[in-house]
């Protein structure tokens, strides 16, 4: 069982420690009755653990690397429901159906904040989803400067979180939490990467927070941060809990005479029925039974859909125009692609006298390919870059839907400027046909079209990889069928059966399809002097003989599929909470 130990949590000592009030809500007891965790396989990686941790402690979960201290942290947070027993919160059990109160946070190991947004931009936006929808700038405003004050970031308010230090990084996470005024803050391996100073510091920080009356559970390799807890958990290998209790009296449960001792003995004794044991040994302690949870008191509103759609558009926005380097890329791109094109292809290739169609082919092609490049491009950083960060709101009651529909609203007037901007290069050298206003217009609907639906499936395919090096693999693999089965290097009627299956899959091959359409390659071929243009026309058959309306049709249809995948994918790998059996 976990008792109290001696440090004062009460909020008396705020001010001498300097900690302004920012936690509003009195402190949570919490307690776990032989709480553990299965995964969906049927393999326990929790054992059954039962402690009790009452309001405005500090408490460090400890043990092996493996052993499962993330899993009993986020059990005791409510971020996972145990598979079997409970973890009750003030008494109450936490429920399947509940959302998770803002009043708990949650700091996992990695930054839950823009690098290249300032401290203060990045507080009032996380302000904006924590806290109620009715809240006002003002309200807003001295919500965030009380957390800077509190944890000593005011001085740093408006220095970009990029350049802070590692330390200044997970304050900066840290007050993130408290702007919601948690009546428990959880931390998962806070001090891990800091050189001792820092993490001593920080530890003290924490300490000065469950002074204040929150409490405070966060895991640590690092034995220096124990000393300063009330109560310390002890995990050992497999997800046994091998002790739990006052610091001070951990060593000798162990049979050692430090706290480093204690990772010797539990390397000799990896068993975890062994330490279960042990455990058994120590003064039993009577649970409580927990009943169902009931909405904290007083809780307001917080924003919709609609709202979290425009504050997230908003917020990448100022983080789209305040990174040069991605800027750089975003237009250094499409400007090199282009000039690469005007390179490549001579003009008057569409010239009725003298018919080139093997170019015309070629240059339609690269269009479209050249819209679905851009968009992929830019759909392909744009979740897994801030993964933690999207974790982390989702449980404090971020929707999927305008997450995703931001990215898209923040990226299509991007998109339309630089396919706009290849078709007018191309048209004014004399790279495309002579065409009306209208056609034009029919070929920018459809190449924009084209970098919606790539970029719906970057988004997909971000949402499915774990870090931004995966998503640069997954580049060439989502490009390549987009070259090869479209149908211009090697025409789809002449293709084989497998090929010519896979070709429907590929949204550039309906863009591809709809771009020579409007520019009328069917006819230029048929009506043109080259000897080619028969046989040419003859291997694609009816490739070009749909509607264009028809096309604008499937690449939309492709778009919304990908959006609606992603956002499958984004539901199951950032639940609001963590079903058990999992």
């Amino acid at each position: 069982m976990l008792e109290r130990g001696t440090r004062t949590s009460s909020g008396a000592g705020v001010k001498e420690l300097g900690v302004p009030a920012v936690h509003g809500s009195p402190g949570l007891s919490i307690e776990a009755i032989d709480a553990s965790y299965r995964l969906r396989n049927g393999k326990q990686v929790l054992r059954p653990a039962s402690l009790r941790i009452p309001a405005g402690s500090l408490v460090a979960v400890v043990g092996p690397s493996g052993a499962g201290k993330t899993l009993l942290l986020d059990a005791l947070a409510g971020v996972i429901l145990a598979s079997e027993g409970a973890v009750l919160h003030d008494g109450a059990t936490c429920r399947a159906h509940d959302e998770l109160d803002v009043r708990i946070g949650y700091v996992p190991q990695d930054d839950i904040v823009h690098l290249a947004l300032s401290l203060n931009r990045t507080l009032r936006y996380a302000a904006r989803l924590r806290l109620p929808s009715a809240a006002t700038d003002r309200q807003i405003d001295e919500a965030v400067a009380e957390v800077l004050a509190a944890l000593g970031l005011t001085g740093l308010a408006d220095t970009r979180i990029g350049r802070l230090s590692g330390g200044e990084r997970k304050r900066a996470s840290i007050a993130v939490e408290l702007l919601s005024r948690p009546s428990a803050l959880f931390l998962d391996e806070p001090t891990s990467g800091l050189d001792p100073a820092t993490a001593a510091d920080l530890v003290a920080l924490l300490g000065r927070i469950a002074a204040a009356g929150t409490t405070v559970v966060f895991t640590s390799h690092n034995p220096t941060d124990i000393d300063p807890c009330d109560l310390v958990a002890v995990v050992a290998q497999g997800g046994q809990l091998a002790y739990s209790g006052p610091p001070a009296l951990a060593p000798g449960h162990f049979g050692a005479e430090s706290f480093p001792e204690i990772y010797r003995r539990l390397g000799e004794q990896p068993e975890p029925e062994y330490w279960a044991e042990r455990l058994s040994a120590l003064p039993p302690d009577r649970p409580r039974v927990g009943g169902p949870r009931t909405p904290a008191p007083g809780t307001e509103r917080r924003l919709g859909s609609f709202g979290q759609w425009m504050l997230l558009t908003r917020r990448g926005f100022e983080l789209l125009t305040r990174s040069r380097l991605t800027l750089a890329i975003m237009i250094g791109c499409p400007a090199m692609i282009i000039i690469m094109f005007l390179m490549m292809f001579r003009p008057g290739a569409f010239d009725f006298a003298q018919p080139s169609p093997s170019t015309t082919v070629m240059i339609v092609f690269w269009i479209a390919f050249g819209g679905f490049f851009f968009g992929l491009t830019y759909g392909l950083s744009q979740v897994c870059d801030e993964f933690a960060i999207l974790r982390r709101e989702r449980i404090v009651g971020l929707r999927i839907l305008p997450y995703l529909l931001s990215k898209v609203t923040l990226m299509l007037p991007v998109l339309a400027v630089v396919d706009a901007a290849l078709l007018t290069v191309l048209y004014t050298t004399d790279r495309l046909p002579s065409l009306s206003a209208a056609k034009l217009g029919e070929l920018l609907l459809t190449l924009l079209l084209t970098s919606i639906s790539a970029l719906t499936l970057g988004l997909l395919a971000s949402a499915s990889v774990s870090s931004p090096s995966q998503a640069t693999l997954m580049l060439p693999m989502l490009c390549f069928p987009q070259v090869l089965f479209v149908g211009a290097f090697l025409p789809v009627p002449v293709m084989a059966l497998p090929g010519r299956l896979l070709s429907m899959l590929m949204s550039n091959r309906w863009a591809f399809e709809g771009l020579g359409d409007t520019v009328g390659l069917s006819h230029l071929w048929s009506a043109g002097g080259s000897p080619l243009g028969p046989p040419l026309l003859a291997s694609y058959g009816g490739t070009f003989n749909g509607t264009v309306q028809t096309y604008w049709y499937v690449l939309a249809g492709f778009a919304l599929v990908f959006l609606i995948a992603a956002g499958v994918v984004l539901s199951r790998k950032t639940p609001k909470r963590r079903r058990a059996n999992r």
